[in-house]
């Protein structure tokens, strides 16, 4: 099953804010300069970042197998054995670490021994209720 990852109003101002900007720059680099090498490939590094920001966030989601968790966000991409997940928490953000998400108040899932991901799935509760399905033994943990 997909599951598409949701979008708040941060990450997408910040996402469009960044680009909004790096287009600032371009269009100033190209006023105000000459012809120059440096120009070109000033304006050429801008917009490979434009378009790395642009798949951040549009190509983030996540798909669950028969066995697997495989996350997709610009290009971090992994799969994890969805038996080697213990712990899932509800509705906390993680700050430090992976996250293939564009959201706050996703899902923690933790797996392994010390090993953990962040994703933000659309809903919460539907990502909750097709993974239990593939391992009933995942501890819920709802942080609010």
């Amino acid at each position: 099953m997909n599951f598409k990852s949701r979008k708040d109003r941060f990450f997408s101002l910040f996402i469009f804010g960044m680009i909004g900007l790096l287009l600032l720059i371009i269009v100033s680099r190209i006023s105000f300069q000459e012809d120059k090498p440096t120009t070109f490939w000033g304006v050429l590094i801008i917009l490979l970042s434009i378009g790395l920001l642009l798949w951040f966030f549009f190509g983030t989601h996540y798909k669950l197998t028969a066995d697997k968790l495989v996350y997709r966000s610009g290009p971090i991409r992994g799969e994890i054995e969805v038996d080697r997940i213990k712990e899932i928490v509800v509705g906390k953000t993680l700050w430090v670490g992976i996250k293939p998400a564009t959201a706050k108040n996703g899902l923690i899932i933790k797996y392994d021994s010390f090993n953990e991901i962040y994703i933000s799935p659309i809903t919460n509760e539907s990502f909750i209720a097709e993974i239990t399905t593939l391992n009933p033994s995942i501890e819920i943990i709802h942080a609010h």
